[in-house]
């Protein structure tokens, strides 16, 4: 038997409890965990309410972790738990696809890399890939402050970006996007309309922004599509500020912008594993970090709707 956390009731926070240690199918491999993190998408398969369904419990949660195979080597792995049948990282050992596994570098830590995960990766591809950042060109972060934009704003600037600007609510946010190398921070207020926000914007990039990163939506999307260039793009990966965005055909249409749609789902494996890759490479070298708190197992109960930073449990 192992110590894992146990969801019994969708909406309810996970108990601590006992669980049969899971064999391998022929794919799998068995992985000491060392480090796993409560992420949004946890939340929201637990919760019942995703496009996944309403999962089967009892279950282990936990999409993404970080443990050691048998002999040694050290990996992050991801799971489907919560999305179909199975249980996943947070528990003492984890049943994980052995080709799905990234090997990490020697010394790296686990807890940072269980924090970064699956967020650094969004930010980095979205970024890149489906951003196209080019050096040299300026870079507008949305909701700097949480891990997506602690990341983005690093990344940016470790990918050439010539200057990073940031939005984010809080004043423990907007230091965090600081503190990850954002040129200006700007506040995102309560009552904000879009004209205000935009404005706001404006003056804080003192000229046109290249390509915007964008995982709120909402107001704070429609507001930063006016500081884009001509031609300049906004990369959407999430709708934390709302589901809809009050965006304007004049604005559009006058910068022939363009709004792009991100999503990891979208990711091979090698895709994946080679930004992971560079993720960890990052991390071990001390160029990336994100704000994380690690809390042990047996506190999963507590831990577990905390949202003022992200939760790394280690067994």
């Amino acid at each position: 038997m192992m110590r894992a956390a146990l969801l019994h009731a969708c909406g309810a926070a996970p108990a601590v409890g006992d669980r049969p240690v899971p064999v391998p199918a022929d794919d799998e491999i068995l992985v000491r965990v060392t480090a796993a993190s409560i992420t949004p998408l946890d939340l929201l398969c637990a919760s019942g309410t995703s496009y996944f369904g309403v999962p089967a419990t009892p279950y282990v949660p936990g999409v993404q972790g970080v443990g050691v195979r048998d002999d040694g080597t050290a990996v992050w792995f991801p799971t489907g738990a919560g999305m179909r049948p199975g249980d996943g990282s947070l528990a003492e050992h984890a049943a994980v696809r052995a080709a799905d596994t990234v090997a990490l570098p020697d010394g790296v830590d686990h807890r940072l890399i269980a924090a970064l995960g699956l967020s650094a990766v969004a930010a980095q591809l979205a970024l890149t890939w489906r951003g196209e950042l080019r050096p040299g060109e300026r870079v507008l972060v949305l909701g700097a402050g949480g891990v997506v934009g602690q990341a983005a704003v690093r990344l940016a600037l470790l990918a050439g970006a010539g200057t990073v600007i940031a939005a984010a609510r809080s004043a423990a946010a907007r230091q965090r996007a600081a503190e990850a190398g954002a040129a200006v921070v700007v506040p995102l207020e309560d009552g904000d309309d879009v004209a205000r926000l935009a404005a706001r914007l404006q003056a804080a990039a003192d000229g046109p922004v290249d390509l915007v990163l964008d995982p709120l939506f909402g107001i704070p999307a429609a507001a930063a599509l006016r500081t884009l260039r001509p031609g300049g793009r906004l990369v959407n990966l999430g709708s934390a500020a709302g589901e809809t965005a009050p965006l304007d055909s004049a604005t559009l249409r006058a910068g022939s912008l363009r709004i792009l749609g991100y999503t990891n789902n979208e990711l091979t494996p090698a895709q994946r594993s080679e930004t992971l890759t560079l993720i960890a490479a990052h991390a071990a070298a001390g160029r990336l970090t994100v704000d994380h708190e690690t809390v042990r197992l047996n506190d999963i109960a507590t831990a577990w709707h905390r949202t003022d930073r992200r939760i790394v449990v280690v067994p």
